[in-house]
């Protein structure tokens, strides 16, 4: 009777290393990295990480240093919590995930200071903030947690990358009519203002915050137009 039971259980091993694995880019994981982009989006849908889409868009270029700052605290983060996910104990998980966040967020303050101190100056406490920010918060807990390091990996790039381009389609209009530039590079020429005898002249309520909420509004605006299915009822 042993025997028997050894047999099928070797039979079963055989079953599963003979299933085929999931690709690295199956449907499945690709869908990980495209629905942040749009369907979910954690800024235009999920409605979270607000406060720096209005704090540090009004230049393109702290814009971007905030988002490669993202990208890489959510990636490593969801990471490492995939890694811990079963020796983390679930009454102290959230206070995990935080000093692994916290972590990371110190190690990216201490390579802007380095490398770009003007930029981290002028981010001042949003660095900081990230530590708290609810997206990166959101998928350790909802998705890290319970999914391979594989998965995790490419969830946090999917939604680091749906965060940044909203970041950085607000700066890129909020600078271009506000300042006339991009990347501090002039970009509307001299001719064209008012002062030269032109038509033109910056929209100076660009660079206040109202218009970073009006300009996400906007992009919302357009989303759900073109993808009805978002459009809460």
């Amino acid at each position: 009777m042993a025997d028997v039971l050894v047999k099928k259980e070797e039979a079963k091993d055989l079953l599963v290393d003979k299933q085929p694995k999931e690709p690295l880019f199956s449907k499945k994981n690709r869908k990980l990295l495209n629905d942040p982009l749009n369907d979910n989006n954690p800024i235009t849908v999920q409605v979270l990480g607000i406060c720096s889409a209005l704090a540090i868009t009004v230049k393109l270029y702290p814009a971007l240093v905030m988002s490669i700052s993202v990208l890489f605290v959510m990636a490593a983060g969801n990471v490492i919590v995939s890694l811990m996910r079963n020796f983390i104990p679930n009454r102290i998980r959230i206070i995990v995930q935080l000093v692994v966040v916290a972590s990371l967020v110190a190690l990216v303050d201490q390579v802007l200071k380095a490398f770009v101190y003007d930029v981290s100056k002028e981010l001042s406490v949003f660095v900081g903030l990230i530590i708290t920010n609810c997206i990166i918060m959101g998928r350790l807990e909802a998705f890290a947690l319970g999914n391979t390091v594989w998965k995790s990996f490419l969830d946090g790039i999917g939604n680091a990358f749906g965060y940044a381009w909203i970041l950085l389609a607000v700066a890129f209009f909020r600078e271009l009519l506000g300042s006339g530039t991009l990347f501090g590079f002039q970009i509307i020429p001299d001719a064209w203002y008012l002062a030269n005898g032109g038509f033109y002249s910056n929209n100076g309520f660009m660079l206040l915050p109202p218009m970073a909420l009006i300009t996400v509004g906007i992009i919302i605006w357009v989303q759900r137009a073109r993808n009805t299915k978002l459009i809460e009822e």
